[in-house]
């Protein structure tokens, strides 16, 4: 995996390696599924990731499945609601199955002139824009995984629609930081914990550094590699200073950035952390210290 180069202030060279052939671990056996987001499917092998791009249908099924979650939520027992709207089971996937066999029926015009339809061209505008800076700003650098090209091959994976015809393929993450920060607390490490934050904020300055700032800057959305954290999705990536005003003024308004950022029980023992970051998050993430940073 030593092909990647550190981050520096020069134009960072190209972060794609073009192979002969793929590496065989993706042609060997079955990948498995690894998770899912709104416009993706993410399938992996030990060391390398591919993925899945969902159709208009899907990303409209799960947008409109999205929405009456969100409005049953409250009325499901215990935290079921959230649980589902966390974590996809197989029962809402066959739902949103069922809704995608729908959606065909309702004209493209019907959809995209409702909320619906402008939630999609949002996430199609924003994953867009982010792919071409992530590539423009931070290739070839730590600040994201590496990625791989090579002649289209086909490739197994897990579940539907069983294989795929693939051509690139980006390195795996051992976990994402999420995971990482709960196996730690889970083992009473604390401090490993409070140095995974501590990097976590160290990289958000270096991308703006490098002129793009995350308005999607959840914990599930970076991984870890080695002793670094990298940014796992770029959609979320703007150089755009509307967009940035008006996320940041959102976190001006957060109280507890910890507890927003799901760490409320992660770090429910050790309230003397979570003040830390707290206080560390309201001095890093504002819009002084995210102007100082970015280039002129």
């Amino acid at each position: 995996m030593g092909l990647r180069h550190q981050v520096t202030g020069a134009a960072a060279p190209s972060a794609v390696s073009e192979l002969p052939y793929a590496p065989e671990e993706l042609t060997r056996g079955r990948l498995r599924r690894l998770g899912e987001g709104l416009g993706k499917v993410v399938y992996a092998s030990e060391h390398w990731v591919v993925k899945r791009e969902r159709s208009p249908s899907e990303i409209i099924a799960l947008i409109v499945l999205w929405k009456v979650l969100r409005r049953v939520e409250r009325h499901l027992p215990g935290q079921l609601g959230r649980r589902l709207l966390e974590k996809p089971s197989k029962t809402i996937r066959f739902v949103r199955l069922l809704m995608q066999a729908v959606v065909p029926a309702v004209p493209k015009s019907v959809w995209f002139a409702t909320h619906i339809g402008q939630v999609w061209r949002t996430y199609h505008f924003r994953n867009l824009r982010g792919e071409k800076l992530a590539e423009a700003h931070l290739a070839g650098t730590t600040l994201i995984p590496e990625r791989v090209i090579f002649p289209p091959v086909r490739v197994t994976v897990g579940g539907w629609p069983g294989w795929l015809i693939i051509s690139e393929a980006t390195e795996r993450v051992e976990a994402t930081l999420h995971q990482r920060l709960t196996e730690l607390a889970k083992a009473g490490r604390f401090d490993e914990l409070e140095h995974w934050l501590n990097r976590f904020l160290d990289l958000r300055q270096a991308g703006w550094q490098r002129g793009v700032f995350s308005v999607d800057a959840h914990l599930k959305n970076f991984g870890v590699s080695g002793d670094h954290v990298v940014l796992l999705d770029p959609g979320g990536l703007t150089n755009r200073w509307e967009d940035i005003t008006e996320r940041l003024a959102f976190e001006n308004s957060v109280e507890r950035p910890h507890t927003r950022l799901g760490l409320a029980r992660v770090l429910a023992s050790r309230p003397d952390i979570a003040a830390r970051f707290d206080a560390r998050w309201k001095a890093t993430v504002n819009l002084d210290e995210v102007r100082r940073h970015f280039p002129d």
